[in-house]
């Protein structure tokens, strides 16, 4: 920057100036310079955005300047960079896949376990009724215990939300019970064959009772459900009108409870582990009567001294297990819920059936001809299909 300053100088005038006009008769200006002022050098401070995270790179450079590492200072030299959101988001995103990978891995696992040992159970000691009782007690207990101690927070329930629930724990009780009747009947994997068949059940339950309307391509996805679940049950070697039906109620009853579940539950503020919880709870106070009056004490203590005969105390063993793993699988896919949508769980749901069906046929040995496999498979495509279509 330049400044300048300027100044008059003034000098006397002679007489022939003025006659010939040689000289200016105005005095003149005479610019004066001054050194000039140092020139500061700006520096663009780097803008940083408050909206995504900062990443250090190195510890060599940070800000406009170096800053000395040599020994002795006290500061160091970092260099950093801004992350994009989409890479914040990306991050998001995997941690949320394995979230649901460690649900749906947990849920097959637990749901195994538990039909191989619920078989066990009901192959030595056949009263479905109170193996019902058990693991609807057995879940209601680890609730109780983990409210008590704080593992889980307590939930906010009302008189309305007991009300609302009734119903909900009705058709559930009677599809589990209805379940075990079928499982104490047939081979687990044709049970679960059959119930592979609730989406066909769901659809005419809403379109005939509701009056809810469906896309042709889901109405068209129920054929190879029908068809598959028929063959199969057609070509069972070891078939049982009483396990075929119960798996038929089993998979109304479910149908029901979800029906119940989606209209009388809409702004309950009620985790997924906590409603399952308190629907087990409900259910055990509906089921432990009418499993006194088909069963029977009697009829529990004689079975119970001829499995202790035959299997040994193992027998008790197998009876907490399937009781503990019932509840835990079922807590863990309401769990699961929360997280994911309807139309993933579905997936998951027919994903588990494929592992407890090719699981129980292996520990069991259960003979299968290629028509009844070739059975299964179509039903459970079938069941694929209707869950992408009614997307």
């Amino acid at each position: 920057m330049f400044c300048t300053s300027k100044s008059l100088s003034v000098r006397s005038l002679h007489g022939s100036e003025f006659v010939y006009g040689s000289k200016s008769l105005i005095p003149t200006r005479r610019p004066v310079s001054l050194p000039p002022l140092p020139r500061r050098k700006i520096y663009k401070r780097p803008v940083l955005s408050l909206t995504r995270p900062l990443h250090v790179s190195s510890i060599e450079e940070f800000g406009p300047s170096r800053i000395s590492t040599k020994k002795g200072d006290d500061f160091s030299k970092c260099r950093s960079y801004e992350a994009d959101r989409s890479e914040a988001t990306a991050v998001s995103d995997a941690s949320k896949r394995v979230k649901i990978g460690i649900y749906f891995a947990t849920w097959w696992a637990l749901n195994v376990v538990f039909n191989i040992y619920n078989k066990k159970v009901l192959n030595a000691y056949p009263y479905p009724w109170l193996t019902s009782t058990l693991s609807l007690a057995a879940g209601s207990l680890i609730m109780l215990i983990s409210w008590s101690l704080r593992i889980a927070e307590t939930p906010k329930t009302d008189f309305d939300f007991w009300k609302t629930l009734f119903p909900v724990a009705m058709a559930h009780t009677i599809g589990h019970v209805a379940a075990t009747v079928s499982m104490s009947k047939v081979a687990v994997s044709f049970t679960h064959i059959i119930k592979s068949g609730e989406p066909a059940f769901s659809v005419l339950v809403s379109r005939f009772l509701l009056g809810e309307t469906f896309p042709v391509s889901v109405y068209l996805s129920l054929l190879p459900i029908i068809g598959g679940c028929a063959l199969a049950a057609v070509t069972e070697l070891n078939f049982n009108m009483i396990g075929f039906m119960g798996a038929m109620i089993s998979n109304l009853a479910f149908v029901f409870r979800n029906i119940f579940s989606k209209k009388g539950m809409k702004g309950k503020s009620v985790s997924g582990m906590n409603y399952y919880a308190c629907l087990s709870m409900l259910s055990l106070l509906i089921l432990t009567p009418f499993a006194i009056a088909v069963e029977g004490p009697q009829m529990w203590a004689a079975g119970f001294q001829k499995a202790l005969s035959e299997i040994g105390p193992q027998i008790v063993w197998w009876m907490a297990a399937q009781s503990v793993f019932y509840h835990l699988y079922n807590q863990v896919s309401y769990m699961s819920l929360d997280e994911i949508s309807p139309l993933t769980f579905s997936i998951g749901n027919t994903m588990k059936r494929i592992s407890v069906i090719v699981s129980s046929i292996i520990i069991f040995r259960t003979p299968v001809q290629p028509v009844n496999a070739l059975g299964a498979a179509i039903a459970i495509l079938g069941t694929f299909l209707y869950s992408q279509a009614k997307q």
